[in-house]
């Protein structure tokens, strides 16, 4: 029974987009179906295949040693508190977004050197090809396994004031739908599993690109941009400039990740002393207008309203407040449902993103900001279902 109700979220899911499409009769079928068919095979190798589960496990564990590493600089610092096996415990400010700092730095590196580039490139000239897709918004689809919404937008910049309305769009409905390798070790120090993570990132691409061209189909006459070269130095002069920039752009995100949850859940705890009164909870309010999500990934009983609980968190607060309640319970549930609400989580899409991608992407191409204001809503929309997507198609996988 589950797993006709899952393919009936999926299929009412991909309708409701097609519901908010700007031009119903322009919609790219064969691009959308060939995306959507991809994930599935992507779903399968990762959670059914034996080798790929085993491939994603190695992959998982390689990146949280090299993630580690962080912790040398951090107690170096900070000394014994910076050591979560200490007296004092987790200090979430210290210990998770601290190493925020020695990510971003890692990030900038690998950057500057061309290696993200290099992969980017290769696995976005494949896309390309086998979903008709333009190179540039393939290419930006492909950097969000790896980059968050201001980030991989760097690497296409010289371009952006060429790209159509329905590119542009790609390019905020990936990155919503997607995470930051820079903070993904935020996500692991909350409870969540680095391996939930990558299948999530993994899936990405198919499902953003699936989406987009759904929600805002290509009208417009493309520019033909063969050969796309990406900027991978910016303003840095060598390497170690690169990692000067990531470590400071780390401390920055570091503080306003602390900043933003200080202000975000003490809010939450002041809007449910009142609501109290009344005998409720934002969290409960949340359980019941999403529980339908819920409900719809083929989960059971109490498991549903906990997923409404949590979309509606990430969507009206931010993902990290999510992950924050689900990493508190996660170890409650079973392998599929622990899996399902990590995957419908990942993503920056929330009400606050549109103003960071607004202001992040303008910035690189100021005479697009109407454009990004025009579309941010509607990108919102399909980054939440980007992810929502990978989590019913997950789900599905796990059933057969």
């Amino acid at each position: 029974m589950n797993i006709i109700i899952n393919l009936i979220g999926i299929l009412l899911l991909l309708a409701a987009i097609y519901f908010l499409s700007s031009d119903r009769k322009s919609v790219p079928y064969k691009t959308v179906l060939k995306a959507i068919a991809i994930q599935f095979v992507i779903a399968f190798l990762l959670v059914k295949f034996p080798l790929g589960r085993v491939i994603i496990g190695k992959i998982s564990d390689v990146v949280t040693k090299v993630l580690d590493y962080g912790k040398e600089g951090i107690g170096f610092l900070f000394g014994s508190i910076g050591n979560a096996s200490s007296p004092t415990g987790m200090i979430f400010a210290i210990q998770v977004l601290g190493n925020i700092i020695f990510i971003s730095a890692l990030v900038a590196a690998l950057y500057y050197l061309g290696i993200l580039g290099f992969i980017v490139k290769i696995i976005g000239k494949a896309v390309g090809k086998v979903l008709g897709t333009t190179q540039v918004e393939s290419f930006v689809a492909v950097a969000n396994m790896f980059l968050g919404q201001t980030e991989s937008p760097i690497l296409i910049s010289k371009y952006l004031n060429r790209m159509t309305d329905s590119e542009i769009i790609v390019v905020l409905v990936s990155g919503m739908g997607s995470m930051s390798a820079t903070i993904i070790g935020g996500y692991t120090g909350l409870g969540i599993p680095m391996e939930y993570l990558l299948i999530a990132s993994a899936m990405v691409p198919m499902g953003s690109i699936a989406i987009s061209k759904l929600l805002l189909p290509e009208k417009e006459k493309t520019q033909s941009i063969e050969n796309v070269s990406m900027d991978n130095k910016g303003d840095n002069e060598n390497l170690i400039s690169a990692i000067s920039e990531g470590a400071m752009n780390g401390f920055q995100t570091a503080v306003a990740i602390g900043t933003s949850l200080i202000a975000i859940i003490s809010l939450v705890a002041l809007v449910n002393g009142i609501l109290g009164i009344f005998g409720v909870s934002l969290q409960q309010i949340f359980s019941y207008i999403f529980a339908p999500i819920g409900f719809f990934m083929g989960l059971n009983g109490s498991d549903i309203f906990t997923a409404g609980q949590l979309l509606g968190s990430k969507l009206v607060l931010n993902e990290f407040v999510a992950f924050q309640q689900l990493g508190n319970i996660l170890g409650e549930l079973n392998y599929r449902t622990g899996l399902i609400l990590t995957i419908s989580l990942c993503g920056f899409a929330n009400i606050s993103s549109m103003g960071v991608c607004i202001s992040g992407i303008s910035a690189l191409c100021p005479e697009k900001r109407n454009t990004l204001a025009r579309l941010a809503f509607k990108a919102m929309i399909g980054g939440f279902s980007v992810s929502v997507l990978s989590a019913m198609i997950i789900g599905l996988i796990t059933l057969i």
